[in-house]
């Protein structure tokens, strides 16, 4: 019954290559159905609905927290004009890296994607979109469950709010400083190969508008509901909707009704990208059911040390999505030491007892998602958005190759071994 799972993920990372428009058509058909055999098998075959009900619980608590941000992002506009020096650039994007921790990499992926293209519009180049991607869509999100979506999972599963930030602030400074170094090394070179009236017109100072800041509040609503507990809900024991998801789900309903229509223009918001996202988990939560608990029950993978999971969750994690990723290791881990991640107190004891496989799977899931377009949720909406603007933006295989390889992999593989060695 792991083989549904098996089928979803080799589906989202290889048909939108080899049948990009077949998939686009009927990836929602595909996730659903495939959903609907371990459901099926679950709840008719074997009598057993709690863990579905639970899986389901699960997945409208993310949701409510990625399609929240996503849609309060959309109402606020900011718009650039004037260009931008690299020295600009750079802070630009350590911005995005922080802001990505407050409103997750989605929202600030999709808050700053288009004030990005604007403000390098007469030279911009494969490397903006893909150092963009890096920063601002996955490595920058890693110090809180807001940041990304797998650190979120870990959040709902017991891991603490601050934990995150807590150990892996270090990273975050390694990791995001090195990125931000390479591609100010390269925005340079750029810079000096434009003509001089290029130049010129990108030192030219900008001028920024801010627009929907209204949106503000029911931001913070959100951001102010990650905190309540998680027992506050509307249900039964085994399925209910916490106080936390409808929080979220009416501050973005307030959002996106008192947003002037001329906003989500400017923005070209449209709900295409999250309803993407939501179609494929329902899938994968679902169909992850019995991988979690195989995982679980002690038939682990064969790894022992941080660096091993590190390495392992982080190369799974750059081809397929990160955050099932992440739990799935999560799970062998625990399952390895006779603890069950289905449970907030199990999930507890192993943040105190095995720290350093924690800190190892959590950042190898959230850096490793930048490694192709499917790593990560945002990855290819931001590669949307830029080819709707014109943007020459890489390939799949160009991305990986080109990028990837030599730019991403010896920064967090660097960053992986120092964070690791010593750790038993």
């Amino acid at each position: 019954m792991v083989l549904p799972f098996v089928a979803l993920l080799l589906c989202i990372a290889l048909f939108p290559i080899f049948a990009a428009h077949h998939w686009e058509r009927h990836y929602a058909k595909i996730a659903v159905g495939l959903g609907a055999i371990t459901a099926s098998y679950y709840m008719i075959g074997l009598s057993a609905t709690v863990p579905v009900l639970h899986a389901l619980e699960e997945y409208i608590s993310f949701m409510a927290m990625i399609g929240s941000l996503y849609v309060i992002s959309g109402g606020i506009n900011i718009n650039v004009r004037g260009g931008a020096t690299p020295l600009v650039n750079v802070g630009f994007l350590l911005i995005g890296a922080i802001l990505a921790n407050i409103i997750g990499t989605t929202g600030a992926s999709m808050l700053m994607i288009r004030p990005w293209i604007r403000m390098n519009k007469v030279r911009i180049t494969g490397f903006h979109v893909v150092f963009f991607i890096f920063i601002v869509s996955n490595a920058g999100g890693c110090l809180t469950p807001i940041g990304d979506p797998p650190l979120f999972l870990g959040f709902l599963r017991g891991v603490p709010f601050w934990w995150v930030l807590e150990h892996a602030w270090s990273a975050w400074l390694l990791v995001v400083g090195a990125l931000l170094s390479i591609f100010f090394i390269l925005d340079v070179r750029n810079f000096r190969r434009a003509p001089a009236p290029v130049r010129e017109l990108e030192k030219a100072a900008e001028h920024w508008t801010f627009r929907g800041l209204g949106n503000l509040l029911p931001l913070g609503a959100v951001l102010a509901a990650v905190f309540l507990p998680h027992e506050w809900k509307i249900g039964t024991h085994d399925f209910g909707i916490t106080v936390s998801a409808l929080v979220m789900l009416t501050a973005a309903v307030f959002s996106y009704f008192t947003t002037p229509k001329h906003l989500h223009q400017a923005n070209d918001f449209n709900f295409h990208p999250v309803a993407e996202v939501g179609w494929l988990f329902i899938g994968i939560f679902i169909t992850m059911i019995p991988a979690l608990q195989l995982l679980g029950s002690g038939e682990t993978l064969q790894l022992r040390t941080p660096s091993g999971y590190y390495f392992a969750c982080g190369t799974l994690s750059a081809f397929l999505d990160n955050a099932p990723t992440y739990l799935t290791f999560l799970a062998a881990k625990m399952g390895a030491e006779g603890l069950d991640v289905m449970s907030a107190a199990d999930v507890r004891q192993f943040v105190v007892l095995h720290e350093p496989f924690l800190i190892a799977i959590s950042l190898s899931a959230v850096f490793f998602g930048a490694g192709s377009y499917i790593g990560n949720g945002p990855n290819f909406m931001v590669k949307s958005i830029c080819e709707k603007a014109g943007v020459a933006t890489p390939s799949f295989l160009v991305y990986v190759w080109r990028y990837a390889l030599p730019f991403l992999l010896p920064v967090i593989a660097v960053a992986g071994w120092i964070l690791t060695r010593g750790s038993h």
